[in-house]
């Protein structure tokens, strides 16, 4: 019996410390964490509106050239050249993906798209994040009534080749791409209201 308490005791004290040393390490690393994603962000918006910006003048340049606007809990950013740039995320094939979008000031044709972090596998879905693929999306157009799909036959405005071998993940870029210029152009919407 005593062996038991000593046991449930030696127990709740490991998990207590253990637990004690996560929330420690959390409280430490969150704040280094968040300025990172801040800094991925804000590096992205600011390579996707076409400004050049070193590491040391990226909040500089960041703040005299990029309008954040923030509309109805959706936010997007204005380049100096009217670009409208928003970012997207959603579920791919195995995780999560994010990245930024830029539209031209017809609010129809993709300037670029850009990729900030995606779990994809390696060599298949992942090659998302490579310039080859995302420049596919240059000029493509899409509009409420017109959204992006995959390539089926002839190559239309409208119509992206997926990657080899990694179709559901393009489908899932696809898919994000859609939802989110639905989501801005909606606000854009309002906005002009």
């Amino acid at each position: 019996m005593k062996e038991k308490i000593k046991n449930i005791i030696f127990i709740l004290l490991l998990g207590g410390i253990s637990t004690s040393l996560i929330i420690g390490i959390k409280s430490y690393t969150l704040p280094m964490i968040e300025r990172y994603e801040a800094f991925q962000l804000k590096s992205t918006i600011v390579a996707a509106a076409g400004i050049a910006y070193s590491k040391e003048n990226l909040n500089d340049v960041f703040t005299e050239n990029i309008r954040e606007i923030i509309k109805d809990a959706f936010v997007f950013y204005l380049s100096p050249d009217n670009k409208y740039i928003f970012e997207f995320d959603g579920r791919g094939l195995w995780g999560m993906i994010k990245g930024v979008i830029t539209l031209n000031p017809d609010l129809e044709t993709i300037e670029r798209v850009q990729i900030i972090s995606q779990e994809e596998t390696p060599g298949l879905g992942a090659r998302i994040t490579e310039e080859r693929f995302l420049n596919t999306f240059r000029g493509k157009k899409f509009s409420p009534r017109l959204k992006l799909v995959l390539r089926k036959m002839r190559p239309e405005d409208n119509e992206i080749d997926a990657i080899t071998g990694a179709t559901m993940t393009s489908a899932a870029l696809i898919d994000m791409l859609n939802q989110a210029f639905e989501d801005f152009i909606h606000t854009a919407h309002k906005q002009k209201e």
